[in-house]
């Protein structure tokens, strides 16, 4: 091949990724190699033309979980470009967690063609089937074998219509749950060649029953009030012809369960109903009138949790053993809003709805009371002690001294998980973005702290520590596109960090997103000290196998990879450190006690 030739390999990577750009695909993210050169460069020149961001990421986990990130924030799919092999497979943890967590996402893997598979050729397995048990679906596609002169080819509308099926599919269209798409590009040398002049010069015009993704963001024919899937970023799942809104009678002693990513039906209905709010801090329903604070000791009082007939659930619960063992008994009535995610089924008779009503009834005040007023005494105020003012004008030195020191010593005191937690809730605001991660601190935060409407995010589809770092960077520059206000903060622990520190790596020239990563530095896993085995394990055992104690020194870290760092020790600092003009990258140390 000659310099300046066309290659049927680039022309179908033009036809395919063109296509999903015309239908609202947006981010592009991509981990270098040479078999997907075609789809590289077909990439690059997208961003050059100002239709796509594109994000290069060398290693292909990290680049998994940066287009999920992208697309838990936005509802739409990123497509992540990866060589073949090995570089595949790296893509299977991002795969999994959307799969369970219903995020759309679009998987574009490079391959050699069907006649090296299985005969020891370099750098080839078999890709085909390789995220068969969670991809929405999946096509090995055929191999590329002509050029297209204008774009009108039988070969560039076969992968037009490719991507067409492919978007569908991860956006849940057609009554389907959003998540993972796995299209396979096998291809012959030569692997890239010019770009086509065609490419979208003359955009191919949605059919009117291809829906733009800007369109899918509700469901208007349904009419539905507390539909599911209505998380951040994520489309309501489309309710079928026959799937009419199931109307509940007030009467019965019910809660309301919200989960991860349940969005703010489940409060709605929660209010309108006058029904106890049971939500974890992830669930983005966490506020209004009917909130439960210290829901798990209350799930366990005979007189409440125990007398609940029927619960309604958003979302997916993952954060507590106690509303595990709610949705696991036979006595209760379990109504489970069907969303993006993988159906909710614990006590084996669940009853998956599209949409719930409210019947016209009379409210149950008194179930709703009892679960109110305990639920006011088992709240937890974190507010820092104000300053005793009067005292520290007091013209009484003793007086005035007593206050100062004491003063002092609340300035001084060392930060514990739950002033951390608190911090990091009170700094962030609605046009914010937080990210837990799965650490100690998640749990923490959803045991003691209060109501605020704010965006949360969290991979509680497989609950993983992988990929964390890599997820929060897609929330923020998907959050942030287009000049979007606020900063992304994450809070995890010290090995969620370390798990996925090669997220931390940007490269030159991509634009830098407000994010904020605190760490809380225990020095390893002491969540594994709260759970049963740290009672049969030796000492010896559990720091090595579990606890796995670490002393990386953060700091090098941050500068290593170009980030701003701090490491506080006072509730004073940190305050200061969350409230601070965000600039760029920071990664905000907090030291913690075993």
């Amino acid at each position: 091949m000659s310099a300046g030739e066309q290659a049927p390999a680039t022309d179908a990577a033009a036809a395919l990724l063109g296509r999903l750009v015309e239908l609202g695909v947006r981010h592009l993210v991509l981990s270098p190699g040479s078999r997907s050169q075609a789809l590289a460069l077909v990439a690059a020149e997208l961003e050059t033309r100002g239709l796509v961001r594109l994000h290069v990421r060398i290693d292909e986990r990290v680049a998994g979980f940066t287009a999920l990130g992208l697309g838990r924030e936005s509802g739409a799919p990123a497509a992540v470009i990866c060589t073949s092999g090995t570089a595949a497979a790296n893509l299977l943890p991002a795969a999994l967690e959307a799969h369970h967590a219903g995020v759309p996402l679009l998987l574009l893997t490079a391959d050699r063609p069907p006649e090296l598979r299985g005969v020891g050729a370099n750098q080839t397995t078999r890709q085909p089937g390789m995220f068969a048990a969670c991809a929405r679906w999946e096509a090995d596609l055929p191999v590329p074998d002509q050029t297209d002169a204008d774009g009108s080819g039988q070969q560039s509308a076969m992968f037009r219509s490719v991507a067409d099926e492919a978007f569908a599919a991860a956006i849940g269209w057609g009554n389907r749950p959003s998540g993972p798409v796995h299209l396979n590009f096998p291809s012959r040398e030569p692997l890239g060649g010019v770009l086509p002049s065609w490419l979208l010069a003359a955009p191919v015009a949605v059919d009117a029953d291809d829906v733009p993704v800007e369109e899918l963001t509700t469901d208007e024919a349904s009419g539905a009030l507390y539909q599911g899937g209505g998380g951040i970023g994520q489309a309501d799942v489309p309710l079928e012809a026959d799937d009419q809104p199931l109307l509940l009678p007030a009467g019965r002693r019910t809660v309301v369960v919200a989960g991860a990513d349940a969005g703010a039906a489940a409060e709605e209905l929660a209010h309108r109903a006058s029904w106890p709010l049971i939500a974890e801090i992830v669930s983005g329903a966490r506020f209004g009138r009917n909130l439960v604070h210290g829901y798990r000791a209350l799930l366990r009082d005979p007189q409440l949790g125990g007398r609940v007939e029927r619960a309604v659930v958003f979302g997916h619960p993952t954060l507590s053993r106690e509303v595990v063992a709610l949705l696991s008994r036979d006595d209760v009535e379990v109504l489970a809003v069907r969303g993006p995610g993988e159906p909710l089924n614990l006590n084996g008779a669940t009853t998956a709805v599209g949409a719930i009503g409210v019947a016209a009834a009379e409210p149950d005040r008194e179930w709703l009371g009892q679960w109110m007023r305990a639920s006011r005494e088992a709240s937890v105020d974190l507010t820092p002690p104000a300053p005793d003012a009067d005292a520290l004008a007091s013209a009484e030195p003793a007086q005035r001294l007593g206050a100062i020191a004491a003063e002092m010593q609340a300035i001084r005191a060392p930060l514990d998980r739950e002033s951390l937690v608190d911090a990091v809730w009170r700094a962030t605001w609605p046009h914010d973005r937080l990210m837990f991660g799965s650490s100690r601190l998640v749990r923490v935060a959803d045991a003691v702290l209060g109501g605020k409407k704010v965006p949360v995010h969290a991979n509680r589809g497989l609950a993983g520590i992988d990929g964390t770092i890599a997820t929060a960077f897609g929330i923020a520059a998907a959050s942030q596109s287009g000049g979007g206000a606020g900063v992304t903060r994450l809070l995890l622990g010290d090995l969620a960090f370390l798990h996925d520190v090669g997220a931390l790596l940007l490269p030159p020239g991509e634009a830098e997103p407000r994010i904020q990563v605190i760490v809380g530095n225990d020095g390893g896993g002491t969540i594994f000290d709260s759970l049963e085995v740290a009672a049969v394990a030796s000492t010896v055992a559990m720091d090595r196998v579990l606890y796995t104690p670490q002393t990386v020194r953060l700091e090098q870290l941050a500068t290593a990879y170009g980030w701003e760092y701090q490491r506080v020790t006072t509730r004073a600092a940190l305050d200061q450190a969350l409230t601070a003009p965000v600039g760029g990258r920071q990664i905000i140390e907090v030291p913690l006690p075993r």
